[in-house]
């Protein structure tokens, strides 16, 4: 059955329903949680940039994103111990955050994906794109859609 879910958040509004439907579903299965937390990279500069003001760019973007996963992560973290799941976080920074889940499921293990969608239809897809249609379009791995 299914031991391993991985749950990928961005600290947005819906990551407090996934982290509450992961946690019982893992509580129900006997399984770990693995969160995960796909940062993406700093954006290309629209303008000219310095070697040295680009460097300050990139760095500020790393620790902000790394402070912002940890934060996420560590919420999730405390409500795992509260429902007594096992639980394991990681973050990355990525380019294409659909592929980064994809292969953080396979690298870590997981047989299951789990993940909250916001149901913004085809127009708002069309605008705002779908990292779930990405991921249910490209992954192997079993995918579990909370709407």
């Amino acid at each position: 059955m299914f031991k391993r879910l991985l749950v990928p958040l961005d600290g947005g509004d819906l990551s407090d329903r996934a982290i509450d439907a992961s946690l019982a579903l893992a509580r129900q299965l006997g399984a770990t949680v693995v969160g995960f937390v796909a940062e993406p990279e700093p954006p290309i500069p629209s303008s000219p940039r310095n070697a040295t003001l680009l460097r300050e760019e990139m760095l500020a973007h790393a620790a902000h994103s790394k402070s912002h996963a940890q934060s996420v992560l560590m919420r999730f973290e405390e409500a795992a111990r509260a429902a007594g799941v096992p639980f394991e976080g990681w973050h990355d920074e990525v380019p294409r955050v659909h592929k980064a889940i994809i292969a953080a499921a396979e690298s870590r293990g997981c047989d299951m994906i789990v993940m909250v969608t916001h149901g913004r239809g085809a127009f708002g897809e069309f605008l705002f794109g779908s990292q779930t249609k990405a991921v249910l379009s490209e992954s192997k791995i079993p995918l579990l859609v909370l709407h």
